[in-house]
């Protein structure tokens, strides 16, 4: 599948997810269609077991689909192994936590940095190069050398979208990325996630129980039991 200016960036088609637990099986999504233009923020809502994190889990190509057809910038994430899923996400996906996840004995700039070692062929000077630039596109480059427990939540969810950013993805996945902080640290966070659709062209997907986080991207959907039930704009839309 190729991508024009007319293809959706992320294509769903029936897309399903089953699994057994126990001698119950479950599906916490069922036959999906879906598509995401490129560069654009979308929020999804809905209760516990509506299929949230089962759909960004499968987008973002850390689970893969029993059934249907998952493509994302031309690659058909249902036809990869789980080694080439390792791989594009390496390349392709960022990943924003709740809780940040950053090594608490690292420094910012090397909590950044631990996504290019993995990269082969990158010179220090390269990744340098590169977590400066992550660093100074979320306003940290003065907090390069702190440790986490030196930083307040905002700044440590800041590091955590450089740390992101920094292989340059087309694509960022936000999983409740403002949930465990304050409101104005959260509505800093979604400025800046809004800027990174809207300036710089990453196309986000983000889960959220919080209606006035999701307000903030351009599009919403709301799941329920697997299946969407309602769509409707944010006031992120793009101009």
């Amino acid at each position: 599948m190729s991508v024009t200016k007319d293809t959706p960036f992320i294509r769903c088609r029936g897309l399903t997810r089953t699994y057994r637990k126990g001698r119950i099986e479950v599906t916490p999504l069922e036959n999906l269609d879906l598509d995401v233009p490129a560069g654009e923020f979308l929020a999804l809502m809905g209760p516990s077991g509506s299929g949230k994190t089962t759909l960004l889990n499968l987008i973002s190509g850390i689970d893969q689909p029993s059934s249907g057809a998952l493509h994302i910038g031309g690659d058909d994430l249902a036809a990869m192994s789980r080694g080439q899923l390792t791989k594009w996400r390496s390349t392709s996906c960022g990943y924003i936590f709740q809780l940040y996840h950053l090594v608490p004995i690292l420094s910012a700039f090397e909590n950044v940095e631990l996504p290019l070692l993995l990269k082969k062929g990158l010179t220090r000077g390269e990744r340098r190069r590169r977590v400066d630039a992550a660093l100074e596109l979320v306003g940290l480059s003065d907090r390069a050398g702190h440790r986490p427990a030196e930083l307040s939540g905002g700044q440590e969810q800041r590091v955590a979208i450089a740390r992101a950013l920094v292989a340059d993805p087309s694509l960022l996945v936000a999983d409740e990325p403002t949930g465990d902080l304050d409101r104005d640290n959260a509505d800093q966070i979604l400025d800046l996630l809004r800027s990174l659709s809207t300036d710089h062209g990453k196309t986000i997907v983000m889960v959220t129980h919080d209606a006035k986080a999701a307000d903030a991207a351009s599009r919403i959907l709301h799941l329920e039991k697997g299946r969407l039930v309602e769509e409707h704009p944010g006031n992120g839309i793009k101009t």
